[in-house]
């Protein structure tokens, strides 16, 4: 199958965005022999920055096949940014809808045609809280088993130098130069699960598989082993929510233990049997 022409819009998009990161950042880039020359293949990247999109489409426009990215479909709605998303051939993604599917058949109709359609598989920004991929959504999964196409692990790391995930002050920092590190793995062998029924424990374990790979190029990258396990992004939320609430108990109850007690009613005075007989002589004599 041939490979995509770069086109119009991609060059024009090239033609706006190299300019400011070759003279803004340096580049570290490794691996560009894994990129397949032709067919189509998907690519799996890890996604630390607002910025990497940026630096991982640098590095795969460089390599002559151009990535169609699965977005939110809010990006091409209107505007600058909508046409140009439109133009250079990227799949809206609708999340949460009954449309959410189409971004699929759109991924493998482009695989099928010699293209690259790239996937973060996380699915947003790591909160791992050392910026290792967390756990991956199974969507780059369902497609290289539908297409059986090349899966190229690629890793990036220094985007967040320039711009850190979740700061409060979304602004580049761009003194000193910053280097942005790109590397592509070899193929993920995913050839155990062809044939087999896309059931969800499938699903779970190619993604496992897909973003093992992702995380051993970035421990390469990084120069340092990566942790055992994935960071679980819903897990840390529940411990946390269970630890807010079980804080919100506590205070409470020290609350409660902390306030001052009510006094006690006086008791009522002890009537004695002499004197219940005078007090029954004093209302005889007043009715009388």
């Amino acid at each position: 199958m041939s490979r995509r022409r770069i086109g119009f819009w991609y060059r024009l998009a090239a033609v706006i965005c190299k300019p400011p990161l070759l003279v803004l950042f340096k580049r570290d880039w490794r691996g560009m022999e894994h990129i397949p020359a032709d067919s189509g293949f998907i690519t799996a990247v890890n996604h630390n920055s607002y910025l990497d999109p940026l630096s991982y489409a640098h590095y795969q426009y460089n390599t002559g096949r151009v990535p169609r990215f699965l977005a939110k479909a809010g990006l091409f709605k209107s505007g600058f940014v909508g046409l140009m998303m439109r133009g250079t051939g990227q799949i809206p993604v609708y999340r949460e809808t009954t449309d959410a599917a189409t971004a699929f058949r759109a991924a493998v109709s482009a695989i099928e045609k010699g293209e690259c359609v790239a996937f973060y598989p996380e699915g947003t920004l790591t909160r791992d809280p050392d910026l290792w991929p967390m756990q991956g959504k199974t969507g780059a999964a369902r497609v290289a088993l539908l297409t059986k196409a090349p899966v190229i692990p690629v890793a990036q790391w220094g985007a967040q130098d320039a711009m850190p995930p979740y700061a409060k002050e979304k602004r580049l920092r761009l003194l000193p130069r910053k280097t942005l590190r790109v590397q592509a793995g070899p193929p993920v062998d995913l050839s155990a699960f062809y044939g087999q029924e896309p059931t969800a424990e499938v699903l779970r374990a190619v993604t496992e598989v897909i973003m093992a790979a992702v995380t051993e190029q970035l421990a390469l990258l990084r120069g340092e082993p990566a942790p055992a396990e994935p960071y679980d992004w819903r897990k840390a939320v529940a411990r946390e929510r269970r630890a807010a609430r079980e804080a919100a108990r506590a205070g409470k109850g020290a609350a409660a233990a902390a306030a001052p007690a009510e006094p006690a009613a006086a008791p009522e005075p002890a009537v004695g049997p002499q004197q219940a007989r005078s007090t029954q002589q004093a209302q005889e004599d007043e009715s009388k």
